[in-house]
């Protein structure tokens, strides 16, 4: 599609294509939201003392932690992409693994609250931008 000035057809970037500034910051976010659960990842799987947390219910070794984490991360970098190139699966994917990013983050809370509570903020923005940057004006 392009956008007509003045005569002249100017093309529309992927992002402008599905909501503009609302679909930037949800690609953008969706890479840090990516990127912050790899890095903690990579610190549950190599540092694995870190964290504790004595009794909880959602009881998994550090190391198994540290790889949802960079899992979801890897998941969450890949659909950013897909969000900032315009690709029609990136917003249902970032939807999706925001969404999944945002209950482990709440079930990791008592290893790590400020951090998990700060990402699950971000997975929630995120999740509101992608929603916001679909709906289509008549």
């Amino acid at each position: 599609m392009a956008q007509s000035t003045g005569g002249v057809r100017k093309p529309q970037s992927g992002a402008e294509l599905m909501g503009g500034g609302l679909a930037l910051f949800a690609g953008w976010a969706l890479e840090l939201s990516g990127t912050l659960s790899i890095l903690l990842g990579v610190v549950g799987v190599t540092r694995d003392t870190l964290f504790s947390s004595p009794d909880y219910t959602y009881e998994f070794s550090l190391t198994a932690w540290g790889w949802i984490h960079i899992v979801i991360g890897i998941g969450l970098v890949a659909a950013g992409l897909g969000v900032l190139l315009g690709k029609a699966w990136g917003t249902g994917a970032g939807a999706a693994l925001a969404a999944i990013s945002l209950i482990t983050q709440f079930m990791f809370i008592p290893f790590y609250p400020l951090w998990s509570i700060s990402v699950m903020t971000l997975d929630l923005l995120t999740l509101w931008a992608l929603a916001r940057s679909t709906v289509v004006d008549d």
